[in-house]
């Protein structure tokens, strides 16, 4: 099957909204095995609108629309689409009840326009809307389908999972079945690994690129679902033989859900020290139902008299060696951890930019700390990137991860490691500032 999404909306012509339904169906779609040809933006115009969906219905077996199903007079999608389906609508006295119930409950009355949101297809169907006022329209003409859904978001995605992807699934007689795994590193290395796993055409894999870390989404089609999720297992064990534990989770939100599940696995606890991300690590962290059973402090410390009050960063350090530094990254961490009594503990310091940095430590350089028992891991981030939320949203992933290596008992890849006990010893701070200072 091939289908095409059009986002209905004026208001996304002008840029006024970001269009996130079309990125929501695209990867919805493609999981369902059904082939995204296009995805089009047009505006709230009655001839517009028609004459593309009379162009398009003839090249493609379904069309996706979003928008357009409101009370307003601009809202034209869902008659237009019927008459270029050959159908009418209908006033249908059950949605009016609900409609005119939801405005009772929210102590508003309706207008004579909302009574358009009741009017539903004659020859198609209306798809329920559980979440909001709009229905939503199925019509078909000759073997080519048409489904209707609100633009707003959130409901959308309820409609979509609730009502139109059981519909789909249906239509193609067969269930399906997917996981996500979620891998650390970048797009274009993972994608060169895996290359071969990609091209498959049942189960079929698809590489997610987010910040620090990848999804592979498996997606697996058969009778059953038994046997679908055995085709997924089957996959994904390829995917782990050749990435080993740069998968570290599936089916997860993020990485952040993985630390606080190991952590809580293993009795251990986690405190952090943050500079340069200003406690988007804990947010990240506490984000997380349960995450205050292991995580129970988050030190922002962004003056370097706050690095020495509060997690006991020694100010000769910070003067010899910069604020944003291995050693500072080192005291940062132990600190953290003495001070709050934490199994791990770890810390950010970094150029978050635009303006701040110089030659030796540009816009960018993140120095990150990871300490347990009598060790603490440091590591250097740099992003090329300049941008101040990319810096801050890489270091707080690079921080997220060196916490999961130590909760699993890890050593973390690419650190070098600091003992406890010569935190204050200067030529082991040389030599551990030295070290990143000459690696680059």
């Amino acid at each position: 099957m091939t289908a095409e999404i059009i986002s209905v909306g004026t208001e996304l012509l002008l840029g006024n909204i970001l269009n996130t339904n079309a990125q929501y169906l695209s990867r919805e779609l493609a999981a369902l095995g059904i082939t995204v040809q296009r995805e089009n933006t047009i505006g709230d115009n009655h001839g517009r609108l028609a004459d593309f969906v009379n162009e398009a219905k003839q090249r493609c077996d379904l069309l996706v629309f979003t928008g357009g199903l409101g009370p307003t007079a601009d809202d034209l999608t869902k008659e237009t689409v019927a008459a270029c389906y050959g159908d009418t609508l209908e006033f249908d006295p059950v949605e009016w009840e609900k409609i005119v119930a939801f405005f009772t409950r929210t102590h508003r009355e309706t207008t004579p326009n909302n009574r358009k949101q009741a009017m539903v297809p004659v020859h198609g169907h209306k798809v329920i809307n559980n979440h909001g006022t709009a229905p939503g329209a199925w019509f078909e003409q000759d073997g080519h389908c048409a489904v209707l859904m609100p633009g707003v978001p959130h409901e959308m995605k309820a409609m979509w999972e609730e009502s139109v992807r059981p519909l789909l699934m249906a239509r193609q007689n067969c269930t399906l079945h997917s996981v996500t795994l979620r891998v650390l590193g970048g797009e274009s290395d993972l994608e060169y690994r895996v290359r071969h796993l990609l091209e498959n055409a049942n189960p079929t894999a698809a590489i997610y690129c987010k910040t620090g870390e990848c999804e592979i989404r498996i997606t697996a089609r058969a009778e059953t679902d038994t046997e679908a999720e055995k085709m997924c297992r089957a996959y994904a064990t390829k995917f782990y033989d050749l990435l080993g534990d740069a998968v570290y989770d599936e089916d997860v939100a993020g990485l952040e859900e993985t630390v606080i599940h190991t952590l809580q696995a293993r009795g251990l606890t986690l405190a952090t020290a943050e500079s340069c991300t200003g406690g988007l690590i804990a947010q990240r962290l506490t984000s997380v139902s349960g995450s205050s059973e292991v995580f129970g402090f988050g030190f922002v410390t962004y003056w370097e008299q706050a690095k020495a009050k509060m997690v006991g960063v020694d100010p000769a350090v910070i003067a010899k060696y910069n604020v944003v530094s291995a050693p500072v990254a080192a005291q940062m961490a132990l600190g953290a951890a003495e001070t709050a009594g934490a199994d791990i503990a770890v810390s950010v310091t970094g150029v978050a930019g635009p303006t701040g940095g110089d030659a030796v430590r540009p816009v960018g350089t993140v120095y990150l700390g990871a300490a347990r028992g009598d060790t603490v891991y440091v590591k250097k981030l740099f992003v090329s990137r300049p941008d101040r939320a990319m810096v801050r949203a890489r270091a707080a992933q690079a921080a997220l991860e060196l916490a999961l290596r130590l909760a699993q008992g890890k050593v973390p890849a690419g650190t070098q490691a600091l003992a406890k006990s010569a935190q204050h010893d200067d030529t082991a701070l040389m030599a551990l500032d030295a070290f990143f200072l000459k690696a680059d």
